[in-house]
């Protein structure tokens, strides 16, 4: 957001007005619905940041906890921490697998639409970025890795088309579907924060916002809980004081 409140990712829709900002009914409580939240030059610039992001945190491979088998995804992050999936177990880690390094932080674009659609007082403090393939896939599961269930998740699609799926807090709860287009910025907070989803299929040639084609998800999480970071920035503030 800018010093003067206003979103820099969403153009004026006439001098003096800001485009009204309200989600598309789902008939699923907790889940909002923002179609075509990014436009095409929004989506654009986005994407540029990203590849840099990228350049730093390139994609990687991760495996599945029980069987070690690769997903058909591939995954990098950004933020203070990001998520992993290996032999260790689903967690939030602070480098790369692969490189070592730190995650590079959030573009500011993201740090903005979070700001407007998250509905939730503290940043975030990872996004995930998952590249599909023509034919990958996320089964159904649950986001409950972060210590903080009160922040919602928010995503963002870019490239190709999608069906989602997403039910209710147990697996075989019934589901809805719904089609995820470019651009499209998806709410799971509230009562559906732990909500089972998943991607059923991509629509390959749908898009042409990625030239080597495919789907980009980006969600943004809160990992831990504000008091407890509030507490561990103060004990560290203070250790440095008494060094």
């Amino acid at each position: 957001m800018t010093a003067s409140g206003k979103n820099p990712m969403k153009p004026a829709i006439a001098p003096g007005l800001a485009a009204p900002l309200a989600p598309t009914a789902t008939g699923l409580s907790g889940v909002r619905f923002y179609p075509g939240y990014l436009g095409r030059a929004e989506q654009e610039a986005l994407l540029t940041a990203l590849r840099q992001v990228l350049d730093h945190a390139p994609l990687y491979m991760p495996r599945m906890l029980k069987s070690g088998r690769p997903m058909s995804v591939r995954m990098s992050n950004c933020g203070t921490l990001g998520w992993l999936s290996d032999a260790g177990g689903y967690r939030y880690e602070p480098a790369h697998p692969a490189t070592g390094r730190s995650w590079p932080p959030l573009p500011d674009a993201l740090i903005a639409m979070w700001s407007e659609v998250a509905h939730y007082a503290h940043p975030p403090q990872a996004c995930l970025i998952n590249f599909y393939g023509p034919s990958a896939k996320m089964g159904l599961h649950q986001d409950r890795d972060e210590a903080d269930f009160d922040a919602p998740v928010v995503s963002l699609s870019l490239g190709d088309s999608c069906l989602f799926r997403v039910g209710g807090l147990k697996r075989g709860d019934p589901t809805r579907s719904l089609r995820l287009n470019s651009g499209d910025v998806l709410v799971l907070g509230g009562s559906a924060r732990l909500a089972f989803h998943g991607v059923d299929r991509i629509y390959p040639g749908t898009s042409t916002l990625l030239a080597e084609g495919g789907r980009i998800n980006l969600t943004m999480r809160r990992v831990t809980r504000p008091d407890i970071e509030t507490t561990t920035l103060r004990r560290a503030a203070a250790q440095a004081f008494h060094d």
